[in-house]
């Protein structure tokens, strides 16, 4: 049954007529001097907002705590299982993404997009308005953080909407801009900006930014500086395919940051849930986050990621105790040499070969303290029921204490943007316009992970001969560094590849398991209904259609 959407961005209110909808304040437009407190630090208290609620919070559903209702790291789950990398084993919150399914303008999730970015949006706008075009030396800071943070927003909306990226088509839309100058009545003649009209907004906003941030040193990588403002540049040029700009500024953007080291990278206590130098902007839950104190915690990062819960003192955790874990894809596992350490990340499939329960825990106790819960993960995966695969990369906060009570455990910081993707970033730049160049830079950044990597061995196309071998080389090593962190949709995208899920021994889901030759149409997000019945200018992507069945497999 289809569920009834009730909110836009910033256009409801103007049809309000009848007791059946719900009044909501305006997502966007400008912001009046009545809407914020007089008080002392109003404004601040207003730039603090903007990154204070990209998690933790149950803002699409409030007290009906969806499982997908967590903020930002949900859609990095929700576009990672699009495609092939991330396997789905038991078809629960995520499945409308995984498998295809009620992703049409007409059903709930696709009101959850709209309602988080235009959300964020309307905080950025409020600050941008109350510190004006010219805003005073107190305000600048203020109006660079919002600046910036509305071009990653806006960057993704664009990323997950249009049909085609701007290095394809700069004509193809994206989402309806709104900026703090839009008013009210603007929105109901709102049409999509196209890739060209999109693009440029965001890097009007980061050169803004840039300038505004100037000088500025935060306390934490919870808010951007001007090193996020710069990785911010290099991960829009790289999307134009200016490689130039893209080369530049992720150099620029590395300054001052370490790449992870194997210790970092698999540590058994901060690994993935503690920012370290690697890290150029993240975010944080609470303890006191809805997301956390509510429902047991089981609507968070932290449930869906981190499986080393103790199922008898705590039982809590989708991944870790209901069965429903996010695994690597078995086939990008098996081509991560045994010298890369970043496969001590993920389960050996082999281990599900072994003759006895207690061999298997002697085995997993090379991934965890607790071999014994890995087993419990994997055994009760309903429609798995194996190992193989679980994810062991985002781990538990809070040490024993944590792993014992998953409302500490829970309590991770979750990575945005880090010096790692800088790297890759201009190796790919370089090597789109020098080759060797290119590979030099790939190659020096391959040797931190895997000190025997030899360049030229991970180049598969998928199905798709557009991109040369070096481009599919890097994709390969992004695919491999930032797994789960919500980039695999964009890079599908980016390159116009196709997707490979049927093969043999695949651990991709029965009746999902898909292959094709060009970028599926779910991978373009379709307009909430709402905003088109009352955007006139606005229109919509196709409603996707899932394929029939599984595909015939794939012969590597």
């Amino acid at each position: 049954m289809k569920t009834k959407i009730l909110l836009i961005a910033g256009v409801v209110t103007l049809f309000t007529t009848t007791s059946c909808m719900k009044d909501v304040e305006p997502q966007s437009s400008t912001v009046t001097s009545t809407q914020v407190s007089n008080a002392p630090g109003a404004f601040q208290n207003a730039v603090d907002a903007i990154t204070s609620t990209l998690c933790g919070q149950f803002t699409y559903a409030g007290s009906e705590h969806r499982a997908y209702d967590f903020g930002l790291p949900s859609f990095y789950l929700e576009r990672d299982v699009m495609g092939q990398d991330v396997a789905y084993p038991y078809q629960n919150w995520f499945t409308s993404w995984y498998a295809c399914d009620h992703l049409g303008p007409s059903w709930a999730v696709s009101q959850l997009p709209w309602t988080y970015y235009y959300g964020w949006i309307k905080s950025c706008n409020e600050v941008l308005s109350l510190a004006g075009t010219e805003p005073s030396a107190d305000h600048k800071v203020g109006a660079g953080i919002a600046l910036a943070m509305r071009a990653y927003f806006y960057m993704d909306l664009a990323r997950m909407f249009a049909q085609k990226t701007y290095g394809e088509d700069k004509s193809s839309e994206t989402v309806p801009l709104v900026l703090e100058t839009t008013s009210i009545p603007d929105l109901v003649s709102n049409p999509r900006a196209t890739n060209e009209v999109m693009w440029a907004q965001i890097i009007s906003d980061l050169d803004k930014a840039e300038t505004y941030l100037d000088g500025y040193t935060r306390k934490n990588v919870y808010t951007p500086d001007k090193s996020v403002v710069y990785g911010l540049k290099a991960r829009a040029y790289l999307t134009m395919e200016d490689w130039a700009n893209a080369e530049k500024y992720a150099k620029l953007a590395q300054s001052g940051y370490t790449v992870m080291s194997e210790s970092d990278y698999t540590s058994r206590e901060t690994g993935f849930n503690t920012p370290n130098s690697s890290w150029m902007l993240g975010m944080t839950y609470k303890a006191d986050d809805p997301n956390i104190v509510e429902n047991d915690g089981d609507s968070s990062w932290g449930s869906m990621m981190c499986i080393e819960i103790d199922p008898k003192k705590s039982g809590c955790g989708y991944a870790a105790n209901y069965g429903q874990p996010f695994l690597i894809d078995r086939h990008l596992y098996e081509t991560i040499p045994s010298t890369d350490w970043r496969k001590k990340c993920y389960v050996n499939f082999n281990i599900d070969n072994l003759p006895s329960d207690d061999e298997k825990i002697d085995s997993l106790a090379a991934y965890s303290d607790h071999p014994s819960w890995i087993l419990n993960a994997g055994t009760v995966t309903q429609g798995y029921g194996k190992v193989g695969g679980l994810e062991l990369k985002f781990r538990t906060a809070g040490g024993e204490t944590g792993r014992a009570n998953q409302h500490i455990g829970f309590v991770v910081a979750v990575p945005m943007m880090r010096v790692e993707e800088m790297k890759l970033i201009e190796a790919e730049a370089a090597g789109m316009q020098d080759v060797n160049r290119g590979i030099t830079l790939l190659t020096a950044f391959a040797k931190t992970r895997d000190a025997s990597y030899v360049y030229g061995t991970h180049n598969e196309a998928y199905g798709n001969t557009k991109t040369s071998a070096f481009q599919n080389e890097v994709w390969w090593e992004r695919r491999v560094e930032l797994w789960g962190e919500g980039f695999a949709t964009f890079d599908i995208k980016r390159l116009n590849k196709g997707i490979i899920r049927s093969y043999a021994g695949t651990n991709h889901t029965d009746g999902y398991q898909w292959n094709t030759t060009t970028t599926p149409e779910w991978m373009n997000l379709c307009i909430v209904q709402t905003e088109t019945n009352y955007n006139t200018a606005c229109t919509n992507n196709p409603d996707p259609i899932a394929p029939k069945g599984n595909s015939t497999p794939y012969v590597w």
